[in-house]
């Protein structure tokens, strides 16, 4: 229990959180939205009316949580006036959890952070020691993806002559994750015994983590996609062969000419399926080299935007040694190593969302 927080300083936190988030226009939204479902060629248009009943569900779930830390606070009032010590460590307990999530919210303003996230991991120098340390990646955010029952979904593949992976691209879905895992994007650098040698030697290997928001036509009209300006190739998807392997060419490979970006899909057993991963993802890439472009033209902008490349590295795990997870940017740092490869990576992502909000 937080003796030294006053029931007047929770008030004022609640009221500047509903300032924040825009509590009545959002409240506003919720009967608006009410009204719409109500009519009757609602479904008419499915993909709109299910694109407006997951924002009707995550606005009311926010106003709700605000409306429960309202009322928390105004029990713990008279919790405090009556001197009911039991009852004021409960409510505390319920009114700092709710305050901690509430104002998390606040730093996930942005258009793009409800998205859902594709995230990439890549080796860089080190050969099968940064394989193996992309595999130890991926094991860490699938993890955090589990943790938080977001659902995952394999776009690309590519595995290691050796071991691990050489690269792994997911599509990752549920409330905000693009908005929780920008700041993951850069370049992570491992310390380590190595496990690939008879000397154990100390080994530093690097992976490069992107993190790009899903988007469908609708959210990016900017993004202007001919059919002119890209190159389709198909081919069979890798499989573990036997009655499991491709007879036909389901995956896909699109390239667009004018700026030569190249994208995979090759997740799904059916090709359109594929195809239509495939746009999104290259929408996804053309998008953030358009936010690259605005942002080194706006420098005064508030923040520091780094597009995930190899100069910006950004956390070190380091195993030898000694033990430590050190971010960079934030200087969070943690010697539970384990805790962080296992994805308790909570700590690290609030400071970043704190830092570049």
């Amino acid at each position: 229990m937080k003796e030294n927080i006053k029931v007047d300083d929770l008030k004022k936190t609640i009221k500047e959180i509903k300032e924040s988030i825009d509590f009545d226009k959002k409240a506003e939204r919720v009967a608006e939205i009410e009204k719409e479902v109500g009519a009757p060629h609602f479904w008419n248009d499915k993909t709109k009316a299910q694109e407006t009943m997951k924002e009707l569900g995550e606005l009311k779930e926010l106003l709700d949580k605000v409306r429960r830390a309202e009322e928390t606070i105004q029990d713990l009032e008279v919790a405090t006036q009556l001197g009911m010590s039991d009852e004021l460590k409960v409510q505390y307990s319920l009114v700092d959890k709710l305050l901690g999530e509430l104002e998390f919210t606040t730093y996930l303003s942005s258009f793009y952070d409800k998205k859902n996230a594709i995230v990439s991991i890549h080796a860089g120098q080190g050969g099968v020691e940064a394989m193996d340390w992309v595999s130890m990646l991926y094991r860490m955010y699938t993890k955090y993806f589990e943790n938080k029952g977001w659902s995952t979904q394999m776009v690309e593949l590519s595995s290691g002559e050796e071991a691990g992976i050489k690269s792994i691209t997911v599509r990752v879905g549920g409330q905000y994750v693009y908005g929780y895992l920008k700041g993951e994007a850069g370049t992570h650098r491992l310390v380590r015994q190595s496990p690939f040698n008879a000397d154990k030697l100390r080994q530093t290997s690097f992976a490069l983590v992107e993190v790009l928001p899903e988007l469908e036509e609708i959210d990016s009209p900017e993004i202007q996609i001919t059919d002119s300006d890209l190159e389709w190739q198909f081919f069979r998807a890798s499989t573990q062969g036997g009655q499991n392997v491709q007879k036909v060419s389901t995956a896909v490979r699109l390239t667009h000419k004018p700026t030569g970006l190249v994208v995979t899909a090759q997740a799904e057993r059916y090709q359109e399926r594929n195809r239509k991963i495939a746009l999104n993802l290259l929408r996804a890439k053309l998008w953030a080299r358009q936010q690259e472009e605005m942002h080194k033209e706006k420098k005064e902008i508030k923040g520091v935007y780094k597009p995930a490349s190899w100069g910006n590295q950004i956390r070190s795990y380091v195993l030898h040694p000694y033990k430590m997870v050190k971010d960079l940017r934030t200087e969070v740092e943690t010697s539970d190593t384990e805790g962080v490869l296992n994805g308790e990576l909570d700590e690290f992502i609030k400071a970043e969302l704190k830092l570049f909000t």
